[in-house]
């Protein structure tokens, strides 16, 4: 829906003829004496009038019992906008965070899963994107805004937010972190970075990147080196030395934004480029510190150093936070253990003729799981191909109701939104393949990269069914398919995790 309201303590909906980048104040009813009273409340009588400040006081009416409620000049309008240009005007307060909004947000759309949700600051005439962090103030980012330009505040998935804290080894290679890093006795390169992540630090990154010189548009390539006092420049090739070392920003003061369509408006030699930006400098093209990586692995490499050099325990503060957001989910008990019924639970064999045995090798009980999930599989579609299911061999259209279904868009359309939600292993969407008709195509990320493989209708005792490997695994219908996929990789590198999930505001 375009425009809804959203009505909460903290967060209010104004109307739809806000300016969407500029914060406007929101005038409320006041009294005659000054103080703040709802519209639609009555006046009535204070029975302790003794318990409440003069009104001179710094210490507002109400302030000492419940929440405090914000003046006209604490209160500002914010616009975020979905993917389909849908947008939700929200009031919001001085210290709002990222965080607050989507939490509000969430719940306004009427979303089935909470997490992994984030504001994206967008520029789109400059291709600048970054994704706020958690603990961002709504208010301090969009200060720095242009007031004349197109910026605007976007509600999408994340899954790459805090995914560094999860697999480290995948967002820093080896041949990335520099050999001045202190190593401890006993641990190789993965473990260093999994001890540093947890208090908050980050290993000193080096690598040749692709650098826009300022007012020009050629590109040239240099070795930098970035550690916690900022980035720095090699001015003689690969060395370190200080005395050849040129410090080209401070990190305290610095935003990092990844550039879409960096060919065509920068003129860059590789797609995998980001924007480092000071704070104090105006969102100009002359202006911005245009860098370019080999491959998409140094890009997020690079951008997430960035970011835990700038924000350092806070980013681990926000990912703690992030885990237990509220969910339908048990909650653990406050001892630690395992219930009764946890603990009972065994992998068994009961293919035997003597009865069921316990599987106790890990390799046996995950083979078991797998082929016990085919055969159910394979019951179910003989269940559903019998005559009397009245459907004949028309093909299934539960998939069209699916989040992760994105009907007719094209390839590189779809690679472009994984990207955007973040690209982590698992993630994946399903669309109609332009190329063959009555075809569909599963596109899933796997190490940063996205493959795509054909889904293919076959028809066998007069029932279709779909396939990916040449009709050994059949489904009846795209549902089937991707829960099956969810719980075995078969011929996938990965099983199935994330959905790439598009809402409407």
């Amino acid at each position: 829906m375009l425009n809804q309201e959203v009505t909460s303590p903290a967060l209010m909906s104004a109307g739809p003829s806000t300016p969407r980048s500029v914060p406007l104040a929101i005038r409320s009813k006041q009294g005659s004496k000054g103080e703040f009273r709802p519209s639609s409340m009555p006046s009535i009588p204070n029975p302790f009038p003794e318990l409440c400040s003069p009104s001179h006081s710094s210490v507002r009416a109400g302030s000492l019992v419940g929440d405090h409620i914000p003046s006209d000049e604490d209160m500002h309008v914010v616009r975020v906008y979905d993917e389909d240009t849908h947008s939700r005007s929200v009031l919001v307060s001085s210290g709002t965070t990222a965080r607050d909004v989507c939490r509000i947000l969430v719940q306004a759309a009427h979303c089935v899963d909470l997490k992994s949700w984030a504001l994206i600051e967008q520029h789109p005439s400059l291709g600048l994107e970054r994704c706020l962090e958690d603990h961002e103030v709504l208010l301090q980012v969009q200060s720095s805004w242009p007031k004349d330009g197109d910026t605007k505040l976007l509600f999408r998935k994340n899954y790459a937010k805090y995914e560094f804290f999860r697999k480290p080894a995948q967002y820093f290679p080896e041949n990335m972190i520099s050999d001045s890093t202190d190593v401890k006795t006993g641990m190789n390169s993965s473990q260093l970075v999994q001890s540093m992540l947890k208090c908050g630090s980050c290993p000193e990154i080096q690598g040749y990147l692709h650098v826009r010189e300022a007012g020009k548009k050629s590109w040239k390539k240099l070795y930098y080196i970035l550690r916690r006092s900022g980035l720095y420049c090699s001015t003689k090739g690969s060395s370190k030395e200080p005395r050849h070392l040129q410090c080209i920003c401070d990190l305290e003061d610095l935003s990092v934004y990844t550039v879409c369509n960096s060919r065509k408006l920068y003129g860059s030699p590789k797609m995998h480029t980001f924007c480092i930006k000071p704070r104090g400098h105006g969102f100009c093209s002359q202006d911005l510190k245009l860098l370019c990586a080999e491959n998409e692995e140094c890009k997020t490499c690079w951008v997430t150093s960035f970011r835990l050099f700038k924000y350092g325990k806070q980013l681990h503060c926000n990912f703690l936070l992030a885990q237990t957001s509220p969910a339908l989910e048990i909650p653990p008990r406050k001892d630690g253990k395992q219930d009764e019924g946890e603990q009972s639970l065994v992998a068994m064999d009961f293919s035997g003729k003597s009865g069921g045995r316990v599987i106790l090798n890990p390799r046996e009980a995950q083979s078991a799981e797998q082929e016990e999930a085919y055969s159910w599989r394979k019951r179910e579609a003989l269940r559903y191909s019998l005559p009397n299911s009245g459907q004949g061999s028309r093909p299934s259209a539960v998939h069209q109701t699916q989040a992760w279904f994105h009907g007719g868009v094209s390839r590189t359309e779809a690679q472009r939104l994984l990207e955007e939600q973040g690209q982590v292993d698992g993630m994946f969407l399903i669309r109609d393949s332009q190329q063959h008709a009555q075809c569909f195509v599963l596109s899933l990320c796997h190490k940063l990269k996205t493959k795509h493989y054909l889904i293919i209708p076959c028809e066998e005792s007069g029932r279709l069914y779909y396939t990916m490997d040449d009709g050994v695994t059949l489904f009846i219908d795209l549902l089937q398919l991707v829960e099956f996929h969810q719980i075995n990789k078969g011929i996938l590198p990965v099983c199935l995790k994330y959905p790439c999930v598009r809402i409407a505001l």
